[in-house]
């Protein structure tokens, strides 16, 4: 579904990404996890242009879409819809209006049309009861759900989350976690997840990817991760002060 080829990245002297290949399949969750600055949020964000390799290929559904220009994005973006870290909402705007915006635009449905599909994909995130909020009125779940919400509007066959439960509380981030799982099961939306979130990691994650400067140390299930044996992923799951892990 989503496959990356030995992609490297670099800004000025520094190499974030290094030869880095991986794919994510249909339906899959997968997470990209490691230290702060490593590189993940820049590689999802290849996936949809808003970032380019230097080297390396991105293919999504076997098309490779490395060298699309700005214009041949759209289409990858109503497919790919990205959830970032901050919310993002557009705060003179209701939550429903919010979600409605992109069905008006894109889909070209008329008020009437729109209001009522955005209250149905908020009912979908559990949160219809908020759609006439603003979104300051609401706390930082809540605003994470409604943009999950928008970002269901086009109907996207991948959600790219990163972050989706930082600064939240444990139930609010459980509840963003239950969310990506029905995702997967019910409507078998792929996500990539960009988390330091152990707890969301091994609840819900089909499979792991670790990168450890700039290159993948490991992938593979969340018992693989546990199982591991190398000091350095350990170290990481474990959350220990002590040991190998250079940041």
């Amino acid at each position: 579904m989503i496959a990356f080829r030995g992609i490297s990245k670099a800004f000025g002297e520094r190499r974030i990404l290094d030869d880095v290949s991986f794919e994510a399949e249909r339906g899959e969750i997968l997470f990209v996890i490691g230290a702060s600055g490593v590189g993940k949020s820049v590689l999802i964000k290849q996936v949809v242009g808003f970032i380019r390799p230097d080297r390396g290929r991105i293919l999504v559904d076997g098309e490779d879409v490395t060298d699309f220009e700005e214009r041949d994005f759209a289409r990858i973006r109503k497919r790919c819809a990205m959830v970032f870290q901050h919310a993002t909402l557009f705060d003179a705007m209701t939550c429903v209006e919010n979600v409605a915006l992109p069905l008006a635009k894109h889909r070209r449905l008329d008020q009437r049309q729109a209001l009522s599909e955005a209250r149905a994909l908020l009912a979908r995130v559990h949160v219809e009861a908020f759609a006439e909020r603003y979104p300051g009125e609401l706390g930082d779940g809540l605003r994470k759900r409604v943009a999950i919400a928008r970002a269901l509007s086009l109907e996207p066959e991948v959600i790219l989350f990163d972050e989706p439960t930082t600064g939240l509380d444990p139930v609010n981030a459980r509840r963003v976690d239950r969310l990506i799982a029905e995702l997967s099961e019910k409507a078998r939306v792929t996500s990539l997840v960009v988390s330091h979130d152990l707890t969301s990691i091994f609840t819900i994650a089909h499979r792991i990817v670790m990168l450890y400067k700039g290159k993948v140390r490991l992938i593979g299930s969340p018992e693989d991760f546990r199982q591991s044996t190398d000091a350095v992923v350990r170290q990481f799951v474990r959350g220990e002060a002590q040991g190998p892990f250079e940041t």
